[in-house]
């Protein structure tokens, strides 16, 4: 049996989060306040008692869901897991519990890649839209058929792939894949193209942040969004850290290649249990555990 330690992304934030933590465990409530110092704004006011919609700002969210999945796996009494993976920002989370980075830098740069972003989609604002019970090659080639920016972004489990790209081509492939025999065509209430050319901009900002951080072989193999693949040299983790930006998250083929090498194990450790929905469908013959921190 072999433990699979996941971490959320963007979208598995909620009002309130991380309060209860804060409020009950000394070891948590160090690292939030030291979030706050790192940060420069208290970060806690706003994921104790902002809204939705202040959450939703990917300057805010990003460390968010980060610090509550990083704060949840150190302050638990936790074993040593034989792989981990993260979805889009829980990358980061991932890399840290794995000992890669130091909490303290994988927050600066989680910081420096929600800014950049955050920047990309005031100055090019796009779309993204999940597709619903088509194959993987079908939504490929009608994206690559579309004029203009719109590529798959995150390949979610068997059957759901979120497109991402400039709004009118986005519009055009939904209406396509409709065409196609897709059961839904469901455009996000996101910012920003995220995981497209889109978003290159913030490639260079990432580079500079990746750059002044100091990165050691994890305890165990991560499988990385890019590659799906289990990956432990430094080197081709923080290249692929930085090609995440403008590539696919490759989720059903991660989850795929754990299940592979022997993961029955997953816990789901930070706010939301998104992952384990993705999981379950992704592993839907095959026998696994859920436990959810």
């Amino acid at each position: 049996m072999k433990k699979a330690f996941v971490f959320p992304g963007q979208g598995s934030q909620f009002p309130g989060m991380g309060k209860e933590l804060y409020q009950s465990n000394s070891c948590a409530r160090s690292l939030m306040e030291q979030a706050n110092e790192i940060l420069g704004f208290k970060i806690t006011d706003i994921m104790f008692e902002g809204t939705d919609e202040d959450l939703k700002n990917t300057r805010v969210t990003q460390p968010a869901v980060f610090l509550h999945s990083v704060v949840s796996a150190e302050c638990s009494s936790l074993p040593v897991p034989d792989m981990v993976g993260g979805h889009s920002l829980g990358e980061f989370s991932a890399l840290v519990a794995a000992g890669a980075v130091s909490f303290e830098d994988g927050l600066r740069l989680v910081s420096a890649r929600s800014q950049a972003m955050q920047k990309c989609c005031e100055k090019h604002p796009g779309a993204m839209a999940a597709i619903i019970a088509l194959p993987d090659s079908t939504v490929e080639d009608i994206c690559r058929s579309i004029p203009g920016i719109v590529v798959p972004a995150n390949y979610n489990s068997d059957g759901q792939i979120v497109i991402s790209g400039e709004k009118e081509a986005v519009a055009q492939a939904c209406k396509a894949l409709k065409e196609a025999g897709a059961k839904r065509a469901l455009p996000l209430n996101v910012g920003g193209a995220f995981h497209s050319p889109i978003m290159e901009p913030a490639r260079a900002e990432l580079a500079l942040a990746i750059e002044q951080v100091s990165f050691k072989a994890p305890v165990c193999p991560i499988y990385q969004n890019v590659s799906a693949q289990p990956e432990t040299d430094p080197e081709v983790i923080k290249a692929n850290l930085l090609a995440q930006l403008t590539s696919p998250v490759r989720w059903t083929q991660s989850v795929k290649a754990m299940l592979s090498d022997g993961a029955t194990d997953f816990t789901e450790i930070g706010p939301g249990t998104v992952l384990q929905g993705l999981i379950s469908r992704i592993a839907k013959d095959t026998e696994i555990i859920f436990t959810h921190i």
